[in-house]
């Protein structure tokens, strides 16, 4: 079929009955969603676009995020014949009169974009079938898949093709697709005229998982089942098939759960911790907010008792930003229980408070010359580094020599407490102190 030449009639595409998410595909790459990384503007795909020269590729993502759509839309702008076929139903005879037709069409000087879905599920032996084809450019392959091409397409359909990963939508993107279909008339519900908090849209969002068309499902199903023209917290509960909690997060509630969550890990509670955690997953919370506090609570709570604490939390963040939801919510759930359980210590935190009130309240003091360096003669002459003493040519790299200003000398700001690594700290910083008292 001709994407451009014979598209559906008006009538079809405004047809209320079709689905939701089909109703509301992108018809112009302006509002299409997401995958800026290969679409925003100088990025390698939009230019190839844009420059009319499009190559076989496959386009690699999870669910919902857009493949078909995409390659729809590309066959509508290089006004190309689109012939679309699914793994699941096509087999080696459809394949062959799929070519039989691209070879007429090009005879013609019309281009084709054949897009197989799920590419992955086709045999080698029918993978191969598009090669010769795809060499002498009969055809613009484009495959869709959601597993990793390096094992599912073979390698020579991988050699001629541009690889390219679409990547989850993020909830604030879902959001404005729903936005758009609650307020488009002809495609969407707009006629309806259904009033949605922002609220419900979130979670219908961070619960779609990146989801596009899964978004579109639960709203079309959340608006059928609502009374009036509000959309219901129950009819989205429903349609979910899960309970809604719903906060502000700049709100109270925010504080207060962030609050108890923090609490119950310094106080070594992992249940609990992880009770509040849940909570704050299950209403929408920006993974990366609770990532930060686990961050901070290692800093504050834990310290220098178990430094690993502040590795597990950045390791943390980093696998929540690599994966995403709901995978990263586990990393989460990992950091939280080992705050929890980690040895105790505020001693870091308590110690560069005091310290930041004597900066406060004291004269600020030069640095004392033997603490300066002296990259130059002149700064020799005026005594920069004189009495320097470099731990390295000492006994156990200790010397006598004072770090601090004259009026704060002896000052101590550090008091490591007596669990986990800090007790052998405190034990190894009271070996320094004996040792220079005798030098």
């Amino acid at each position: 079929m001709s994407l451009f030449d014979t598209s559906l009639p008006e009538a079809a595409r405004m047809d209320k009955r079709r689905p939701l998410a089909d109703r509301m595909r992108p018809e112009t790459l302006e509002e299409y969603a997401g995958q800026e990384h290969i679409l925003g503007a100088g990025k390698p795909l939009r230019a190839q676009i844009e420059r009319d020269a499009l190559s076989s590729l496959i386009l690699w993502g999870p669910p919902g995020v857009g493949k078909t759509t995409l390659a729809r839309l590309m066959a509508r702008l290089a006004q190309c014949e689109f012939m679309a076929y699914s793994a699941v139903l096509s087999g080696i005879k459809e394949i062959k009169a799929m070519m039989v037709d691209a070879e007429r069409l090009r005879a013609m000087g019309r281009r084709t974009i054949v897009f197989i879905d799920e590419i992955h599920r086709f045999n080698k032996a029918q993978q191969d079938a598009f090669l010769p084809y795809v060499e002498r450019g009969d055809i613009i392959l484009i495959g869709a898949t959601t597993e990793n091409p390096s094992f599912e397409v073979i390698s020579a359909l991988l050699s001629r093709s541009k690889v390219y990963a679409l990547r989850p939508l993020a909830t604030e993107e879902i959001v404005g697709l729903l936005k758009r279909a609650l307020a488009d008339k002809d495609r969407g519900l707009g006629d309806l005229e259904i009033d949605a908090s922002d609220d419900l849209l979130e979670q219908i969002a961070v619960m779609a998982g990146g989801d596009a068309r899964a978004a579109h499902n639960t709203l079309e199903a959340a608006v059928a089942a609502s009374p009036g023209k509000q959309l219901s917290r129950q009819a989205v509960e429903d349609a979910m098939q899960r309970k809604v909690l719903l906060y502000d997060k700049s709100g109270e509630e925010h504080f207060n759960l962030i609050s108890a969550l923090h609490k119950s890990v310094r106080s070594s509670d992992a249940d609990a911790a992880l009770y509040w955690l849940a909570r704050m997953l299950e209403a929408g919370e920006d993974r990366m907010y609770i990532a930060r506090r686990l961050v901070r609570m290692a800093i504050e709570d834990i310290g220098l008792a178990d430094p690993r604490a502040l590795e597990q939390t950045i390791a943390a963040q980093q696998a929540v930003h690599f994966l995403g939801i709901p995978e990263g919510d586990l990393a989460l759930a990992q950091a939280a229980i080992y705050l929890a359980v980690a040895p105790k210590s505020d001693a870091s935190y308590k110690a560069l408070g005091v310290a930041m009130a004597d900066v406060a309240t004291t004269t600020a003091e030069p640095v004392p010359l033997h603490l300066r360096n002296a990259p130059t003669a002149l700064m020799k002459q005026f005594g920069y580094s004189a009495g320097y003493q470099h731990a390295h040519k000492f006994d156990d790299a200790l010397t006598d020599m004072e770090c601090l200003p004259p009026s704060l000398a002896g000052r101590r700001y550090y008091f490591p407490a007596d669990r986990g690594l800090e007790k052998r700290i405190a034990e190894r910083l009271e070996e320094i102190r004996n040792a220079k008292k005798k030098m």
